[in-house]
């Protein structure tokens, strides 16, 4: 896979990291590929992201991973702040509504894989912009497969466990609960149960157990390599 350089002036340094521990997934929410390029290549919109996957699958690198990109806004994750000065932020050619398209799937497949192989990164790393910013976002959104992504070691995909309390659990896992339950149970739902609706109940309790007790924040961001580095090819 090739990548195409196209360079944002949006970012600056990491701000007390040595490197990123996270990825983020987005979507661009825009009309085209050219558009969502426009904007987080636009000085004045002071946004960016470290790559964009159109739905052709071409890649582009708008800034340098070892820099802060633009992406994550306000959030917490794992009761830390300042996500953007830990993670890789990839933007993906989608409106919200529409499936993925397959050749966008494949090639953000074989990013992650690169990126989780290079920085060490355990594949809990791998989160939506939803995950740590309920309260204001929605992306990637219902539509994406995060199971298909888990089948392929570049995610998480909890197994139900013994029901606890919701709430503790979400903050095991490293929600921020402090934005209240309606909003964790959106976004724990737009991951993991994209089809489900109306009030909380055994189902996903179970889940979010699962997720507490498989995968809680404390065990770090950054493990051993759990995924093969295949390099990528730039082009200028």
């Amino acid at each position: 896979m090739t990548i195409l350089d196209r360079p944002s002036p949006n970012f600056g340094p990491r701000r007390g990291e040595a490197g990123p521990t996270l990825v983020v997934l987005h979507f661009t929410g825009m009309e085209s590929t050219e558009a969502a390029l426009d904007r987080l290549c636009d000085p004045d919109c002071e946004v960016s992201s470290h790559y964009l996957i159109c739905r052709s699958g071409q890649v582009f690198r708008l800034v340098d991973e070892a820099k802060r990109a633009w992406h994550a806004g306000e959030g917490r994750w794992a009761g830390r702040e300042d996500v953007n000065s830990r993670s890789v932020g990839i933007e993906l050619d989608n409106d919200g509504q529409a499936p993925f398209a397959e050749p966008l799937m494949r090639s953000l497949e074989t990013l992650l894989a690169d990126i989780l192989g290079r920085h060490d990164m355990h594949p809990k790393a791998v989160i939506g912009h939803s995950d740590f910013a309920p309260d204001r976002k929605a992306d990637p959104g219902r539509k994406f497969d995060w199971k298909r992504l888990a089948e392929k070691g570049l995610s998480i995909w909890p197994e139900p466990s013994l029901p606890g309390d919701f709430m503790r659990n979400a903050a095991s896992f490293g929600y921020p609960v402090e934005l209240g339950e309606a909003l964790i149970l959106d976004a724990f739902r737009q991951r993991f149960r994209p089809d489900a609706s109306g009030p909380r109940g055994p189902a996903d309790d179970a889940m979010m157990a699962g997720l507490a007790r498989h995968f809680p924040a404390d065990v770090g961001e950054r493990m051993s390599r759990r995924v093969p580095s295949r390099p990528l090819r730039p082009m200028s």
